[in-house]
């Protein structure tokens, strides 16, 4: 009897070391997969830092960017404002001198003394307003092209701003992906 209850220990002891194996094998495999689980995650995270990094330094060249283009765009106004003005100035000195000339025209009629010093002045001013005029067409030419660089740089500004745009929202979704990710480890030790 007493061998029989020893056999029946050892049989109970064996099924319960043999359960405590089984325990154990399940604890080891689950070990093993926690750790590949967390080195994988390492690799993640480590793979989001360098594009968080390369995102951070895309940006900050992008608003270097923007902020150069916006000081040039700034000149090409103050340009165009100027060469507008000038326009304008140039426009009444025209007006002003055809005026003259007018006037010039109507006093030739009527007075022949000094005409030789009427014609001359008469030339003088023609030259004059080809002159204004010639000046003034540069001027319009330099206002068109002042502003077709106006919009080529809104054209640029509009693509930077873009960029800017889509660079803020990768850093955004790797920033959401690394908040996930903290989540998930979090939620993995608990």
């Amino acid at each position: 009897e007493n061998n029989e209850k020893q056999e029946e220990r050892l049989c109970k002891s064996t099924l319960e070391l043999a359960g405590a194996c089984m325990r154990a094998d399940g604890a080891v495999k689950k070990r093993t997969e926690l750790e590949n689980g967390v080195s994988s995650n390492e690799e993640s995270i480590d793979a989001l830092d360098k594009q968080l990094v390369e995102s951070k330094f895309t940006l900050a060249a992008s608003e270097a960017k923007f902020d150069d283009i916006s000081r040039k765009l700034a000149t090409l106004e103050a340009d165009a404002a100027r060469g507008n003005e000038r326009a304008e100035i140039a426009e009444k000195k025209i007006l002003d001198i055809e005026e003259e000339l007018r006037v010039v025209g109507q006093n030739m009629q009527t007075l022949e003394v000094g005409e030789e010093k009427t014609m001359k002045r008469e030339e003088k001013l023609q030259v004059e307003i080809m002159d204004l005029r010639n000046k003034l067409k540069a001027s319009d030419y330099m206002g068109e092209q002042a502003e077709m660089n106006i919009q080529r740089l809104n054209v640029r500004i509009d693509q930077t701003e873009e960029d800017l745009l889509s660079e803020k929202m990768k850093i955004k979704k790797i920033s959401d992906e690394l908040n996930q990710t903290f989540e998930d480890m979090i939620n993995m030790t608990c």
